[in-house]
């Protein structure tokens, strides 16, 4: 009789505890993607925890601080980002001084 194959999800966690870290989703070379800055080490610790650091300069042309802000509040209301209100606003004022394109 054969045996069943482990679920995906399984396989994958299997995978993050053998590789190195970063490895599996290469987070140790995005991470130097993003511009300097205050906010920068917290944004990258809160937004790589759901998503590719890479969406921030990607999305950046058709951002404002406006966009980041209701993206922020999406992000918190919806998928249950953990983020105090300090630490919100505070990636909101890196995002909106490095990554906004798009006119007020």
């Amino acid at each position: 009789m054969r045996r069943p194959r482990p679920a995906a999800a399984a396989t994958t966690l299997a995978l993050a505890f053998t590789l190195p870290a970063g490895a599996l989703w290469g987070a140790a070379a995005e991470i130097t993607d993003l511009k300097e800055g205050p906010g920068r080490d917290l944004t990258i610790g809160r937004c790589i925890l759901c998503h590719s650091v890479e969406y921030i300069p990607s999305n950046a042309p058709a951002m404002n601080r406006g966009a980041w802000q209701k993206s922020i509040q999406k992000m918190r209301e919806r998928f249950g980002a953990s983020l105090t209100d300090a630490e919100a606003q505070q990636i909101l004022d890196y995002l909106a001084t490095n990554y906004s394109g798009k006119a007020p």
